[in-house]
């Protein structure tokens, strides 16, 4: 892992905060994607650091992003598995309420997504690419969805990385989603980091803290906050791209740490419903950033990204 001295820690991040995570790809040493069938679990480094592990087991409720480690501490600014709310798991897609099953909190028996295959797309260099099919399943009952994804990494410098996450959803029988907090893709962020304890949770109008911004729609959020053993800032920010369905996407927010672009919380009915063999095509970008969301130019990347064509799943 990086170096853990207090004071190269310090030195790194005011170098950081001044490029302000905006260098263009620069001289480095490739990614490379380590795939272990027996953890069951695709690692991702630069360097010989882990920048985040994407984790499948079969006991798990679901395919999900553990450590998530920022580019200055290499420790991870997500959390897994910690109170309140056990179930959130770091950086993952999932959903309750979905025809009757549960594909969000513990308990497999009520539902879970089970990964059928992964293809490692690009193994080294400056972009990982791998692709993944998964099928949502529960005892006694039909699959309501299929999923494919595609994640591509790509290094943006020392001060940054982004995870570009895609996913297809298609409808294997009618599906309804009655209204529900726990929906689409989320990330918990480690307690430090969170606007409870003194972080930053801030969207693309200014707006901060969960009073503000929960059930505002925004085309991006971002959670940064202060390592208290180092004083180095490192956050996280989700990206929703403007060709997503229900954009800018309505956020579910809470101080702890907890944020999601969801719109299944305000269904404008009874339920969201969907018929059978519908796709329905998101995508994010994650960017794992050093600083505030000012000094990463969050506002930039988006305005970047927002203007590529919309990354469709093959």
């Amino acid at each position: 892992m990086r170096r853990k001295n207090p004071l190269f820690r310090w030195f790194a991040l005011v170098v950081i905060c001044l490029a302000a995570a905006r260098l263009p790809l620069a001289a480095q040493e490739p990614m490379r994607a380590i795939l272990d069938e027996e953890a069951r679990t695709l690692r991702v480094e630069q360097a010989g650091d882990l920048l985040f592990a994407y984790r499948f087991e079969a006991d798990r409720k679901f395919p999900f992003f553990y450590p998530v480690n920022g580019p200055v501490s290499g420790s991870s600014v997500t959390t897994e598995s910690t109170e309140p709310y056990p179930h959130h798991s770091s950086l993952w897609f999932g959903c309750d309420r979905v025809n009757g099953g549960n594909y969000w909190q513990e308990g497999l028996d009520r539902g879970l997504i089970v990964q059928e295959s992964l293809r490692i797309l690009q193994a080294e260099g400056t972009e990982i690419a791998f692709a993944t099919v998964n099928r949502w399943m529960r005892p006694g009952a039909a699959a309501p969805f299929i999923d494919h994804r595609l994640v591509r990494v790509r290094w943006l410098g020392p001060a940054a990385y982004c995870i570009d996450f895609s996913i297809r959803l298609v409808a294997q029988e009618e599906v309804a989603i009655p209204q529900t907090n726990h929906a689409l893709f989320s990330a918990r962020m480690a307690p430090a980091l969170s606007a409870g304890q003194g972080g930053s949770m801030v969207n693309a109008t200014g707006a901060s803290g969960e009073k503000t911004t929960f059930g505002q729609p925004s085309p991006w959020m971002d959670i940064s906050g202060v390592w208290p053993e180092t004083d180095c800032r490192e956050g996280l920010a989700i990206l929703n791209h403007p060709a997503n369905r229900w954009s800018p996407p309505p956020w579910f927010t809470r101080d702890y740490g907890f944020f999601s672009p969801t719109p299944m919380y305000w269904p404008s009915g009874d339920a969201h419903r969907f018929a059978k063999g519908e796709s329905i095509n998101l995508a994010y970008r994650v960017i794992v950033h050093a600083g505030s969301a000012q000094d990463a130019g969050i506002a930039d990347h988006y305005k970047d990204w927002s203007e590529t064509e919309f990354p469709l799943v093959p």
